[in-house]
């Protein structure tokens, strides 16, 4: 994958850059990841800031940290999701899993209430690859903070094929 953030401008979440992930086919080969599990109600997350809180640091004291974050998260049913926080190495005293697959990606960008027809656009796109989705992942780029900083809210969802 060609790098998809830029300069951190906030302190917080660096700038995502949609060019590199939009439309694209990215393979991921044993990718490590760290897992954490989201609370939901409908969907609506209510511990995502504490969970990837904990990931980052698990991830940060093991010195596991990619030059280029990837978080995914599969939101498995509206009452929880599960969140896969990328690293370069295991992380010791937390959920180590590995990834595989190929993947089609499409950036959407505006706001959450959105994502059911983001997710038919991402089906007709794969139906327009002759692809058939076999799992969906989300990608929320930043936080709701760096969103309004930069002045867009992007989600890119990952598509497993």
């Amino acid at each position: 994958m060609e790098e998809y953030f830029g300069e951190n401008k906030t302190g917080c979440c660096p700038e995502f850059i949609p060019s590199a992930l939009d439309g694209k086919t990215v393979e991921l080969k044993k990718r490590k990841f760290i897992k954490g599990h989201i609370t939901s109600v409908f969907h609506i997350p209510l511990n995502f800031g504490s969970v990837m809180g904990k990931l980052c640091k698990a991830a940060m004291d093991a010195k596991a940290v990619p030059k280029q974050p990837l978080w995914l998260s599969d939101e498995k049913s509206m009452w929880g999701s599960e969140v896969y926080f990328a690293v370069e190495k295991e992380v010791p005293g937390i959920e180590n899993v590995e990834l595989s697959g190929t993947f089609l990606t499409k950036v959407f960008e505006g706001e959450y209430k959105e994502v059911r027809n983001w997710v038919k656009q991402m089906q007709e796109y794969a139906k327009g690859k002759k692809k058939e989705i076999r799992k969906m992942y989300f990608f929320y780029t930043s936080c709701p903070k760096c969103a309004k900083a930069y002045g867009k809210n992007y989600v890119v969802i990952f598509a497993q094929v």
